[in-house]
């Protein structure tokens, strides 16, 4: 019975099935107080209001710190049924668990405040330190492991790139250390003063609080201004196409397993399902709206990414759902549309035109037969409907 009963438990707390309404709501929970909890952490920095709500802001405090630590605790208790083997064992799974960097942000979450009852220190001081709940939200926003799957995946272009601005900071900071100490001995006095002018001119800030006074400084700091617009440019361009490419990726995996979970499409090996992916293109349609009609010339077939449609026949109506396709007997037989098909909700699809496909079938003989036998029992499935 514990068994079972951890094991519910880990599906809700980790979400692994998305139609889990359990796990959403402990997933809307969590995500609620989190944001609550950066709230009040910014609200308590106004005095007053600090002042006039402090019972309110402890208990709200011990409140959260109680729900988060049940929550890491909850974690670390259900984490050996997970379908990763390294968390498998009583002890030694759930210490790997412990270190993860998931893990290591929900300690973070709650330390301060069991610090600050062990050691004395300004409370103010540690109230900031509650801002790192924040990155609790890592684990639920997808935007946030988008950002953080980038950060990893261009770690190497973007440690060159801050290493190549260390060096023209250190370079920029040495040169005007020379022209500028005889002229200003206060604000140029060493090079690792000067490096404030340095790092506020690369990175196009410009404060003004410490400028050139000569010459031969200020065409100096001119050529480093240019520079610095390339420099500052340089990681944002990085991290663009670190986010394109990891957009497209994302897209190509869930389109890859869409296609390939497909009947039509079962028998065929990874390389062509991947030939099949990148034919597709990506519509979206809102609810109550007409996608094809009964009758209608055929020019493409239809995979369902997200939504529901309801195809009608005339003589009754089906819903299809997420995985399903329609519109492929028009291609196939070469014909005219032989059913209404209707977004019942919004509706994610993926299309694959009629030139494609057939393109699709030259290119790959083997696939015609597979083809043959989805279409001939289509057919008989229409019939069936027709006659009753």
């Amino acid at each position: 019975m514990a068994e079972s009963l951890r094991t519910r438990i880990y599906k809700i707390v980790e979400s692994t099935h998305p139609d889990d309404l359990h796990g959403q709501w402990f997933d809307y929970f969590i995500v609620a107080l989190i944001i609550t909890n950066v709230i009040a952490v910014i609200l308590e920095t106004v005095e007053g209001l600090y002042v006039a709500y402090t019972e309110f802001f402890t208990g709200f405090e011990l409140f959260s710190v109680a729900v988060f630590t049940v929550e890491y605790l909850v974690r670390l208790w259900v984490v050996v049924d997970s379908p990763n083997e390294n968390y498998r064992h009583p002890f030694n799974g759930r210490l790997r668990y412990a270190v993860t960097p998931m893990a290591l942000i929900d300690i973070a979450a709650i330390l301060p405040f069991y610090l600050s009852l062990l050691i004395p220190v300004d409370l103010r001081f540690m109230r900031v330190f509650r801002l790192l709940r924040l990155l609790k939200l890592t684990r639920y926003s997808t935007a946030l492991q988008t950002l953080g799957a980038v950060l990893y995946d261009q770690r190497r272009t973007l440690g060159a790139s801050i290493f190549v601005m260390l060096i023209l900071l250190v370079f920029s900071s040495s040169i005007i250390y020379l022209v500028e100490k005889d002229a200003q001995p206060e604000a140029f006095s060493s090079i690792p003063k000067a490096m404030w002018w340095g790092l506020a001119t690369l990175t196009t800030v410009g404060y003004g609080d410490v400028t050139p006074a000569t010459g031969i400084g200020k065409v100096f700091g001119a050529t480093i201004m240019v520079l610095g617009i390339g420099m500052a440019a340089l990681p944002a361009g990085i991290l663009a196409t670190g986010f394109a490419t990891e957009m497209q990726k994302r897209t190509f995996v869930v389109h890859w397993k869409l296609v390939a979970g497909v009947p039509l499409f079962t028998s065929l090996d990874a390389l062509r399902i991947s030939e099949i992916t990148q034919l597709l293109e990506l519509n979206i349609v809102p609810a109550d709206y007409a996608i094809v009609r009964k009758g209608e010339p055929a020019d493409s077939m239809f995979f369902i990414s997200r939504g529901e449609v309801e195809v009608d026949v005339g003589t009754g109506g089906a819903r299809l759902g997420p995985g399903s396709f329609f519109g492929e007997i028009a291609l196939l037989k070469n014909c005219n549309r032989t059913a209404t098909v209707i977004s019942v909700t919004e509706c994610q699809l993926l299309v694959l035109s009629v030139e494609d496909f057939n393109n699709l079938l030259r290119s790959n003989p083997d696939m015609r037969e597979t083809v043959n036998a989805v279409m001939d029992e289509r057919l008989q499935q229409l019939e069936a409907s027709d006659g009753s």
